[in-house]
């Protein structure tokens, strides 16, 4: 079996493994399934002959390969076992595309542009009813296929690879219950991205926000100067806010308040929202610029109707990899090794790595070739995946 089709082989056999997790839930793992994908890869592990250490409390998947001719410092790859609570991951369907000429029912390059980056590839979609799970599975099959090529070839000298595999990334929970001391690298690359040569080692600064309102709900025959409909006070504070900062309206380091869910009757509102800027001083603006609006609320309406609490999900990793950007020349290198051509954006949302840079393992975040994340329109290059592999493979052999 030649490397493009064990490593696809690896990842389809990993999609079909429903493992998407529940925001709404207060365990962790938020779902008992995320087990199903962390038992697998224990097994797939302890079969390459790696140390394991699986934490089935928790659903977190270390282990380590020892060095092998040289006395580098060890490197870490980290992968999430999760896909997103948006979009159903159950019964995954996968479907390759071989030289993709432009013209199928589900993937439409008129809709995704990006699309015409890819004709002539081999790509992998769905039916169409679910996501692909490429966010992270593609990952987790990069790097189990490049430990299987370390462990298949014993002349090749390569650093101490620790890797980990987390659950409920997806909803924000991904480090919780990291345990460093568990992993055994003192730096790491997280394997999350997308487009194959694109490094990504600035995010956002990220918080929560959840609204409550509280209505006065009457009769409506004698609701006259009595009643306060929660649901259209909601709307004046979704008002409140600039409509030219949302996601759909911005782009690269321009931040956003996205309005996530409204839970509304005429007797109490809740509203979530999620505050994201790049820079620091700014991302404090947004969070005293919704405090302010439940304030105007409050004045208008003379009475304490409106709260707001806020709490803080992830930093930017610019800020603790700054000291560390060796890691990025590095992947610079395996990138151009690979055959591509490496360039850097921001980060327009969070990785596990942001989190545990501010822990201090640094972690840029490194491409695995998937499309359109969080969506029934997801798709994996097969070129573009074999290229990030290669990558990873690079990144593990002694500094030059």
């Amino acid at each position: 079996m030649d490397r493009q089709q064990a490593l696809v082989e690896r990842f389809l056999r990993y999609v079909k493994i429903d493992t998407q997790s529940d925001d709404e839930s207060l365990t962790h793992p938020s779902t008992d399934k995320q087990h199903d994908l962390a038992r697998l890869l224990v097994k797939e592990l302890q079969e390459l002959g790696l140390t394991v250490d699986y934490d089935d409390e928790h659903c977190y998947v270390y282990a380590y390969l020892p060095a092998n001719g040289c006395d580098s410092e060890n490197l870490g790859f980290i992968a999430h076992l999760d896909t997103s609570p948006a979009v159903s991951g159950k019964d995954v369907k996968p479907y390759i595309i071989r030289s993709f000429d432009g013209h199928d029912d589900i993937l439409d390059p008129k809709d995704f542009p990006e699309l015409n980056e890819h004709i002539g590839e081999d790509i992998i979609r769905t039916d169409g009813t679910t996501l692909l799970g490429a966010d992270d599975k593609a990952g987790i099959a990069e790097i189990m296929e490049m430990l299987t090529y370390f462990v298949n070839n014993p002349d090749v000298p390569h650093r101490g690879i620790a890797v980990a595999f987390t659950s409920d990334e997806e909803t924000g929970n991904g480090t919780e219950f990291f345990d460093m001391d568990r992993f055994h690298a003192d730096e790491a690359y997280t394997v999350d991205g997308g487009k194959f040569g694109i490094l990504e080692y600035e995010c956002f600064n990220a918080a929560s926000a959840t609204v409550e309102i509280s209505g006065r709900c009457v009769h409506t025959g004698s609701a006259k100067g009595v009643m306060i409909n929660a649901s259209l006070v909601a709307t004046e504070f979704i008002n409140l806010l600039p409509p030219d900062e949302r996601p759909e309206t911005t782009e690269g380091y321009e931040g956003f308040y996205y309005l996530d869910k409204i839970v509304s009757e005429c007797d109490h509102a809740r509203l979530e929202f999620l505050i994201r800027d790049h820079d620091l001083d700014a991302f404090a603006a947004r969070k005293e610029f919704m405090q302010d609006a439940v304030f105007t609320i409050n004045e208008r309406y003379k009475s304490e109707l409106c709260t707001i609490t806020i709490e803080d999900q992830y930093p930017n990793m610019a800020m603790y990899l700054k000291d560390h950007m060796d890691l990025v020349e590095r992947a610079y290198d395996a990138v151009r090794e690979a055959g591509g051509e490496p360039s850097s954006e921001p980060v327009r949302g969070g990785t596990d790595g942001a989190v545990l840079s501010s822990r201090g393992l640094p972690c840029p975040n490194l491409a695995t070739g998937g499309y359109n994340y969080h969506s029934r329109f997801e798709f994996a290059s097969i070129p573009e995946m074999l290229k990030c592999l290669d990558t990873l493979i690079y990144l593990a052999r002694p500094e030059n």
